[in-house]
């Protein structure tokens, strides 16, 4: 494997944890309306505890938990609502492995905040990239865990209107660069990379970033990749999200032979599957 791959670390719970091999990162979805009827777990603390202890058993090294769906034409919910559901499943996450490393999914800054200082959560994970909440960059330097810088244009409901670009790779790069050297400046050495695959993209365009994966090892930074059983994938095939794992895994190998250093998913078993057999091909121990 790339010598660059082994140099990260990210600093949770305290300690500086190195990325020596591909980290799987497992979706918790505490919503009713997630675009995969899969990951539909809403507020049952018995659906929540069983996927929970899913992703722990199947080897997940990161719990990412939700509350507001991002997928097109989603409804919209109060700051009050998103964290009701978060404190519910985060309540369940600690009962079952207090030591457990999990990362919420907001793109909130006081819903960060709550649960970073009221739950211990590790990482904070935004899709908007600091854009729909002026002080994001500011209290996530306050709370000093690792930030995910993911790139969108818009919100959930109009993201898929602002699809234009000159070079998509090359756009999507330059505007992470900005951003991630303003959280550098606040002191914010933890950032993740995630392109954005799905947002604010259409099709086409996210192969074209996945064909140019490398070119973001430019930004210095580990690189998270979330394609799993999106559009991208089962409009290709002309199937659904449901019979999308197979795709899933295809692109996260083709991911992780890029360079990813994180995968996002809703099938745990299968991605660290992958990842064992690219790291068997491409050298690296597991």
């Amino acid at each position: 494997m790339d010598c660059k791959f082994c140099r990260y670390t990210l600093t949770i719970k305290g300690e500086k944890r190195a990325i020596v091999k591909p980290w799987v990162m497992g979706i918790l979805n505490v919503t009713p309306d997630s675009f995969y009827s899969g990951s539909r777990m809403g507020v049952d603390e018995m659906r929540i505890g069983e996927r929970v202890e899913e992703i722990l058993k199947e080897g997940g090294d990161i719990i990412d938990i939700g509350a507001y769906s991002t997928r097109p034409n989603a409804d919209d919910i109060s700051p009050e609502e998103e964290y009701s559901r978060l404190k519910i499943g985060l309540n369940v996450i600690k009962n079952i492995d207090a030591n457990a490393i999990v990362s919420v999914d907001t793109f909130r800054a006081d819903v960060a905040r709550r649960c970073v200082e009221e739950f211990g959560v590790d990482i904070v994970n935004d899709v908007s990239g600091g854009t729909l909440d002026d002080d994001m960059f500011a209290t996530v330097a306050n709370l000093k865990v690792p930030y995910i810088l993911m790139h969108m244009r818009g919100t959930p409901a109009t993201m898929q209107q602002l699809t234009e670009y000159n070079d998509v790779t090359r756009d999507v790069i330059d505007d992470l660069h900005k951003k991630k050297c303003a959280l550098n400046d606040l002191g914010i050495d933890d950032v993740i990379i995630d392109p954005g695959f799905g947002f604010s993209k259409i099709v086409e365009q996210n192969f074209e970033m996945l064909n140019r994966l490398e070119d973001f090892k430019q930004l210095d930074a580990p690189l998270l990749v979330g394609v799993s059983r999106k559009s991208m994938i089962f409009r290709t095939l002309g199937c659904t999200p449901v019979e999308s794992l197979n795709g899933t895994t295809v692109i996260n190998t083709i991911s992780l032979l890029k360079g990813a250093h994180i995968l996002r998913v809703h099938d745990v078993k299968e991605a660290v599957e992958v990842c064992k057999l690219v790291g068997s091909t491409i050298g690296a121990r597991y």
